[in-house]
């Protein structure tokens, strides 16, 4: 790949990732709606949301420090980094030889952490206990990650996310292994958890007892806030993308040419949707877990990342 198909490459999932993640936002709350029984509000519903944020006024506490500034731009910042290295529409994109999942991954969860800082900095009560259980969150949570991504790479001899992709397409029989389920199913969990969905998270509540990811933005305003809303939407699309390529490969553009690559953007689009519809449906029949009952649920992520792993080391 020339550099400049490179270039064109890494700008068009960036761009897919900008736009996609607020509108996968307003299509999760369109299907609850409908499944609630009400009419909800339009899918570009975010879009005009950030829109409107955008032209607000910029607030900040006057004990602030710069950690509260760069929170947002650090959010945002390392999901355009994954987005424009990750095998979201193609299986090659822009420096794929250093694609490693690990890296990636955590990459992408460097963000949560200097939300949590930045929440931290205010010096609010809300924002340090939100920052306190998100932290507690992604403690439990991380640990099964590696394990999943563990367990994934032993039968391909390998942690790079594009390759893991191309072992899939050119070895269906690996996708269906137990080892690559297993891993799957706690990758899924921490997304849920990582991204603040049912039922480790509500996303639409606003008691101030329960929140957990809204406790750490309650002191953004304007720009900041459109820009931690875009952050964390961009998060579950990328996560989503990962998680949907390495289930279903196939669509993804594995030939260089722009018909190829169009093809790759439409099934991505597909297949994420997809799969933010399947979480819609399960949160309107799931109910938030108590903040106790966290650890069981995590626990049991990492439970079946080890299956995983330990899977994948007998039968290789």
């Amino acid at each position: 790949m020339s550099v400049f198909a490179a270039i064109v490459v890494g700008l068009v999932q960036i761009v897919v990732v900008l736009v996609g993640g607020p509108l996968l936002l307003g299509v999760m709350r369109k299907v609850r709606s409908v499944l609630e029984g009400r009419r909800g509000a339009s899918i570009v519903q975010p879009l005009r949301d950030l829109r409107k944020l955008v032209t607000k006024q910029r607030l900040r506490p006057n004990e602030a420090s710069w950690v509260f500034a760069f929170g947002p731009v650090i959010l945002v910042s390392t999901a355009v980094v994954v987005a424009g290295l990750a095998p979201l529409v193609t299986t090659r994109p822009p420096f794929s030889v250093s694609s490693d999942f690990f890296a990636l991954v955590f990459v992408l969860l460097l963000g949560s952490v200097f939300l949590a800082l930045s929440a931290l900095d205010t010096g609010t009560p809300f924002g340090g206990m939100g920052s306190s259980r998100a932290m507690t969150v992604g403690a439990l949570a991380e640990p099964a990650l590696l394990v999943a991504i563990l367990a994934m790479a032993i039968p391909a001899h390998t942690s790079n996310l594009a390759t893991l992709v191309r072992a899939g397409l050119a070895h269906p029989e690996l996708i269906a292994s137990p080892a690559r389920i297993l891993a799957l199913g706690s990758f899924l969990i921490v997304i849920l958890a990582e991204s603040g969905r049912l039922p480790v998270d509500n996303p639409s509540t606003h008691l101030e007892l329960t929140m957990i990811h809204e406790a750490m933005v309650l002191e953004y305003a304007g720009p900041d806030l459109a820009l931690t809303t875009l952050g964390e939407s961009m998060r579950l699309v990328l996560l989503l993308g990962m998680l949907v390529n390495l289930v279903a490969p196939w669509g993804i553009a594995n030939q260089a040419g722009p018909l190829w690559f169009a093809l790759g953007c439409a099934v991505l689009v597909a297949k994420v949707t997809v799969a933010g519809t399947a979480i819609a449906v399960f949160e309107v029949f799931t109910a938030k877990l108590r903040l106790f009952r966290l650890p069981e649920l995590l626990a049991g992520g990492f439970v079946l990342a080890l299956l995983g792993a330990v899977t994948a080391v007998v039968t290789r």
